[in-house]
């Protein structure tokens, strides 16, 4: 099992839900990364609402993925609603397999900014995992059903 895995698991069992700190804001102000001559140019820009590239890439890309996944949620639950009007299965069906692709087609865009994002970033702990679309549809199939 992926490291990823372990994770996912550990929150649907609510290992995560009563963690020192919970609620409270990060407290972000420093960055042991950066480089210490440089820290007072990093300042003054985050103070003025600027940001590095590759933080604003990665905002980005979180934000593509929850409105996919938000598209895909509201597709699956057209789904569930039709079959229950006893709408045609197999027009409901052929719709639901449509918005699969689209969702497909869309992991795999953000997949390459995942990429682009990865190759930008200064330590391979701050890189993300790419996402597998199958597992999110089916995730999602899960949860609603």
């Amino acid at each position: 099992m992926s490291v990823e895995e372990h994770i996912q698991q550990a929150m649907r069992e609510g290992k995560f839900k009563d963690l020192p700190g919970k609620g409270q804001p990060l407290r972000l102000d420093e960055n042991p990364l950066e480089d210490p001559e440089w820290r007072l140019a990093y300042h003054i820009l985050r103070s003025s609402g600027f940001t590095l590239p590759w933080i604003e890439l990665r905002q980005e890309i979180e934000e593509e993925i929850q409105a996919a996944r938000a598209v895909l949620k509201l597709a699956w639950a057209w789904r569930t609603e039709s079959l229950a009007l006893e709408n045609p299965p197999q027009q409901v069906e052929a719709e639901w397999k449509q918005a699969c692709q689209t969702f497909s087609q869309a992991v795999a865009q953000v997949n390459k900014r995942i990429v682009e994002y990865n190759l930008q970033a200064p330590n391979e702990r701050l890189q993300c995992l790419k996402i597998n679309a199958g597992r999110e549809i089916a995730a999602i199939m899960e949860i609603e059903e």
